[in-house]
């Protein structure tokens, strides 16, 4: 409007030496990158931390800060206004410190809406939808910052490249410091939403230093502390999983959320709030009812129960059971999350005498020399599945690691069917490594389970035969011997009538290697059809009479 005049970074008494402009661009950089990954940590126990959701993370994170830059150039070359710029960061913090006390409400909103509507790709478009309406405006809000720093700390064209890269500097060595704090300090020691406060507060005390210094919106700088406060106080009383109540436990780690729930007649622990459960402990020992039992099939099948080797330890169910029904068995576990290995010993009687070593399975492998007669992989949480433990390399590292007659079990923990599953990619590349002949299924009755036998010839064989009704035999025997035989003998029977023959490999098998090993978006295919057999009859509610069938079910 005529007559108006435009404040400049000269009217700003903190402004007038561009130091605070350099500190202002750093600050930014480093609530980018600390968003960034406080989102991977906020999506992870609902839809997983797999490579899909990070790409989700990354590419909507990205589009933000694009177009925050095209908007945010536009409006400095119109108005370069300071005041603008730092109310845009000061809107961005308080975003950011409302996405503990909001953003899971949101997740749970969009999934609760996705999961009776959408058929295909639900983790994709979920994870997307939340990303775009929780995480996007924030980081669009601070891509409009570098511009309009550049245009208020650039005095002529003389010096102008050397403050871009100034800022630059400033920003890069920001995005630095909010990469690793959140990783390995911030996260690990107060979990997820006091990090998001914590960036969102130095964000939030850039912003106000500036308002206060300048003597300018005092109404807006102190309703964006009242909410900043509102956020701190409310935000750490409720938990990822806010409609549990009574949890025994519920934190982070660097590689996972954590929840220990006690339950009439078990304790369990789960590392995703809406799929799964990764380990379980039962108040009278015996058998569990859970996938650890038909697992218990690889010492008859291999012939002796001498040894063992867990790679991926959780809380020690498998080694509870493999020590209640063999005694003397020397058993060895791998687990590569520490804080699940201190909740083993608090919460679930995991044998002190185990020894585990807090490592990947694969890399503990390659600095192993040892041999087992079984060798248990239950590494596989859900759609995350580490490509570098599904591939012909890693269970050839298995296979050099079994004695003779030794068999590797592997525990699939989605059922999906049809040659372009990744249930059949699993099989086809293990078929590779031990031969078709030397491996047997099993699925776990009333679970998503498949748990696969695989065995390497005794000495004196000429391959690792072993056929359903020789494996049959060789289970209804296997029990002789053993603790507790009478209970042991019942689960073997169990097993041995649910064993079936894999397939021969087809033409155009899946065999995944190192270099392609797309588990990711073979998980994903098997997620959606276990939601569309959980959903489906939600769904045909919903198509024939729509949302308010829903409501008219409670």
């Amino acid at each position: 409007m005529a007559g108006t005049r435009i404040v400049t970074r000269r009217d700003r008494p903190i402004l007038r030496s561009t130091l605070f402009l350099y500190v202002t661009e750093f600050f930014s950089g480093m609530a980018v990158m600390a968003a960034e990954l406080g989102a991977s940590r906020l999506l992870a126990p609902y839809f997983s931390s797999s490579q899909i959701v990070w790409t989700i993370i990354i590419g909507t994170i990205m589009i933000a800060l694009a177009l925050g830059s095209i908007w945010g150039g536009r409006q400095s070359d119109r108005n370069p206004d300071p005041d603008r710029i730092y109310t845009r960061i000061l809107a961005a913090a308080v975003w950011i410190a409302l996405i503990p006390l909001v953003g899971k409400y949101v997740i749970i909103a969009v999934s609760g809406l996705l999961i009776v509507t959408v058929s295909t790709n639900f983790l994709v478009v979920a994870a997307f939808i939340s990303c775009m309406i929780v995480f996007v405006p924030p980081l669009f809000l601070l891509g409009t910052v570098t511009p309009g720093l550049v245009k208020n700390a650039t005095d002529s064209l003389d010096d102008n490249a050397t403050v871009v890269g100034r800022l630059s500097a400033c920003n890069t060595i920001g995005s630095i410091l909010g990469t690793f704090l959140p990783t390995f300090v911030t996260i690990p020691a107060v979990g997820t939403f006091v990090t998001f406060l914590i960036f969102s507060g130095l964000l939030l005390a850039l912003a106000l230093a500036y308002f206060i210094a300048s003597r300018a919106r005092p109404v807006m700088a102190s309703l964006a502390a009242v909410l900043f406060v509102v956020s701190a106080v409310a935000s750490p009383q409720s938990g990822f999983a806010f409609w549990e109540k009574d949890l025994a436990h519920e934190g982070e780690s660097i590689y996972n959320y954590l929840q220990v729930k006690r339950l009439s007649d078990r304790t369990i622990l789960s590392t995703n709030v809406l799929f799964g459960v990764q380990s379980v402990t039962t108040d009278n020992p015996g058998p569990t009812g859970m996938y650890y039992d038909t697992a218990l099939a690889a010492p008859a099948l291999a012939g002796r129960a001498g040894s063992a080797l867990i790679l991926g330890m959780g809380t020690g169910t498998y080694a509870r059971q493999l020590r209640r029904y063999h005694p003397d068995m020397r058993i060895t576990g791998v687990e590569i999350d520490q804080r699940i290995t201190d909740l083993a010993h608090r919460y679930f009687d995991e044998p002190g005498d185990i020894p585990v070593s807090t490592y990947d399975g694969r890399a503990w492998l390659h600095a192993s020399s040892g041999r087992y007669d079984v060798i248990m992989v239950d590494a596989y949480q859900d759609i995350t599945i580490p490509f570098q433990m599904s591939s012909t390399e890693f269970f050839e590292l298995v296979r050099r690691h079994l004695n003779p007659g030794g068999v590797m079990v592997v525990n699939m923990n989605m059922i999906s069917d049809g040659r372009d599953s990744i249930n059949a990619a699993l099989t086809d590349t293990i078929a590779v490594v031990f031969g078709h002949d030397a491996m047997l299924t099993a699925d776990v009755p009333g679970t998503t389970n498949r748990e696969l036998f695989a065995r390497v010839p005794a000495l004196g064989e000429r391959a690792g035969v072993m056929s359903s009704e020789r494996a049959a035999a060789r289970l209804r025997a296997g029990a002789h011997g053993s603790a507790h035989a009478e209970e042991l003998g019942g689960v073997l029977e169990g097993v041995a009538s649910r064993l079936v023959a894999v397939p021969r490999p087809q033409t155009g098998a899946r065999v995944l290697t190192d270099d392609r090993a797309p588990v990711e978006l073979l998980g994903m295919r098997a997620i959606d059809e276990l939601i569309a057999r959980q959903a489906g009859p939600y769904r045909e509610i919903v198509r024939t009479k729509g949302p308010q069938g829903l409501l008219d079910m409670r």
